[in-house]
């Protein structure tokens, strides 16, 4: 089934198409930039996830397959595009982690390019919230988020940014595993992003310095948008949007309106790293985590005796 609004059929890829050693078996979503198939690998016999860079302003594809560009005012932004495109690949074929999907090759095929990644049964993030309109338990909130977070500190400590964190890009495995998808917006720290084609953002989730090109990001804007997810699974609902935020910021601090379900340390993470000012937000992720997994009162972690908890028999 094809996740999507507005995306002309013709672009995607229908089942049988081969790509290398691939073959596709359905389309899993279409987006404004990509296409994402569930194919499976004729080399091991596996199904893999295959992510299509298709602009669909930017590009037509023709009856053979073949993508190209609408004409020559958009060629320089779909070539730029499919460097970032590739630049992703790249990112994620360094970053080794449990929590972070991995990919197995990149290659180009039918005039743009192609990445092929481990398929994992699952559900997304947003579903849940969705399914239970938030309140999702503090159990849960911290067999997902730690994980995410160690992620995310390895994101970081390569050299990049992920600058597109939601619970939409946030895949929960069977057994809870939770894995940080989409890695389309990844940029490089410390470089500029006026060359980008375009601006991600995703309202309630991107905070004030994303909307601009010139914005100062970093590691602090990732914990934005992380706090953000963490807020959206007590809520049910996005956050408000940091533009709305700007003039009257009327959002009530996580502290008081979580404070009967989720312990206060949790609480105060939660609003640190949704302050407006990027410079009063947690600088990094050790920073962030110290606050969320600090000490309660009973003794040790809340995050230690969920574990203790789990492992006593029976």
């Amino acid at each position: 089934m094809v996740t999507t609004l507005m995306i002309d059929p013709k672009l995607i890829l229908p089942a049988g198409t081969q790509l290398e050693h691939y073959v596709i078996e359905s389309a899993l979503s279409a987006g404004g930039f990509g296409m994402v198939y569930l194919a499976r690998d004729q080399k091991t016999d596996k199904q893999v996830v295959i992510k299509e860079y298709m602009p669909n302003k930017l590009a037509q594809r023709l009856d053979d397959g073949f993508v190209m560009p609408r004409g020559e005012r958009e060629k320089e932004n779909f070539d730029e595009g499919m460097r970032l495109f590739l630049l992703e690949a790249t990112a994620l074929v360094k970053l080794k982690h449990p929590n972070i999907v991995r990919v197995l090759k990149f290659f180009r095929a039918n005039g743009t390019a192609c990445t092929s990644m481990e398929y994992r049964p699952g559900k997304n993030l947003q579903h849940y919230i969705k399914k239970h309109k938030g309140h999702l338990s503090e159990t849960l909130l911290r067999t997902i988020f730690p994980p995410l977070l160690d992620a995310l500190k390895l994101v970081h400590d390569t050299g990049y940014l992920h600058l597109d964190i939601k619970p939409g890009n946030v895949h929960l495995c069977e057994g809870g595993m939770p894995l940080l998808l989409d890695f389309g917006a990844v940029h490089p720290r410390n470089s500029s992003r006026k060359l980008q084609v375009t601006q991600v953002v995703t309202p309630g989730f991107s905070p004030i310095e994303q909307y601009d090109l010139s914005g100062y990001v970093g590691p602090w804007t990732d914990i934005y948008a992380m706090g953000a997810t963490i807020r959206s699974c007590m809520e049910g609902s996005a956050p408000t949007s940091a533009k709305d935020r700007v003039d009257k910021d009327e959002m009530r601090p996580a502290v008081s309106a979580f404070k009967r379900r989720y312990p206060l340390p949790m609480l105060e993470a939660l609003d640190w790293s949704m302050e407006m000012d990027p410079m009063l937000r947690p600088q990094s992720v050790d920073e962030f985590l110290e606050v969320f997994n600090k000490e309660v009162e009973g003794g040790g972690s809340i995050l230690d005796r969920v574990i203790n908890t789990l492992n006593k028999p029976l």
